[in-house]
């Protein structure tokens, strides 16, 4: 396997990933993927290894496939895969800094397999509410339908999609070694703070985030929700019945009071587990 450290960010897509990405990358010590050709400089679209979440149906669909979830009894958890994907990887970073950041949504449901190929890497797992993570992939999907020819998920849909990632992480969660699981809505409110944490997590000096950084995305979101709900037909079509919002719940949102956060074991850092999650 690869001894490189590596921190392997997590989310679902239009969540926050590419900014969390680009805040760490800042770090001097920290070299990240850049002017790759490839959407979003991903790594999932620079490996040969395992298939990119396109294969599954792309964004707001690909969770539903068991085949993107991976692990390290899956086939390709192997070395030859580990010195693959770290050929297809290591050219496009600075071998003089510590950690390589990797950035692909997907590994939300891949952490234990990149953990296998990767044991001395680190994961950051962003969340943010399902509703707004909906809202903002149906935008992105419709402006890409042209291209894609793919038709557009509903917000019921994208919804469970959102839960059903989270959820498939959560299971997946306790067998990490090195885990910091933050929450979008805390970040964004906060987001020196958060990146302090996020330091002290991988033992790197503080840094100062200049990044910009809009703190209402979620509230436009949010509205559009309340104007779909107050349509009968929708109320109808995706009712927000009480395991939905228990769902939700488990991973600190609320369907039915969307401002509201609770705050879940999940969140925080998580070191050397072998057992289920506990508070942080």
């Amino acid at each position: 396997m690869i001894e490189q450290p590596f921190i392997f960010i997590a989310g679902h897509h239009r969540s926050g990933t590419s900014l969390l990405c680009a805040i760490i990358r800042d770090h001097p010590l920290v070299s990240g993927l850049s002017n790759t050709g490839v959407p979003e400089d991903e790594g999932q679209h620079l490996q040969t290894v395992f298939k990119p979440a396109q294969a599954y149906g792309g964004p707001g669909k690909y969770i539903f496939d068991k085949d993107s979830h991976m692990d390290e009894n899956h086939v390709l958890a192997n070395s030859q895969s580990a010195a693959t994907i770290f050929h297809d990887w290591s050219h496009f970073y600075d071998p003089e800094c510590h950690y390589y950041v990797e950035k692909s949504p997907p590994n939300l449901v891949k952490t234990r397999f990149l953990q296998k190929l990767f044991p001395n890497s680190k994961f950051l797992v962003i969340y943010q509410h399902p509703i707004a993570v909906a809202y903002a992939t149906q935008k992105m999907l419709a402006k890409w339908r042209h291209a894609t020819k793919r038709s557009v998920p509903s917000i019921r849909s994208l919804v469970e999609h959102s839960l059903r990632g989270y959820e498939t992480f959560m299971q997946d969660a306790p067998h990490l070694r090195n885990l910091f699981v933050i929450r979008y809505e805390d970040f964004i409110a906060t987001p020196q703070t958060t990146a302090n944490r996020i330091c002290a997590f991988l033992a790197l000096d503080e840094i100062q985030v200049r990044r910009v950084i809009h703190s209402h995305i979620n509230n436009t979101y949010f509205s559009k929700w309340w104007d779909d709900r107050s349509k009968f037909w929708n109320r109808m079509y995706f009712p927000v019945d009480k395991n939905l919002e228990q769902r939700a719940n488990k991973i600190g949102y609320s369907m039915k009071s969307p401002a509201n956060l609770l705050d879940p074991a999940i969140l925080g850092v998580h070191s050397n587990q072998l057992n289920p999650l506990g508070p942080s």
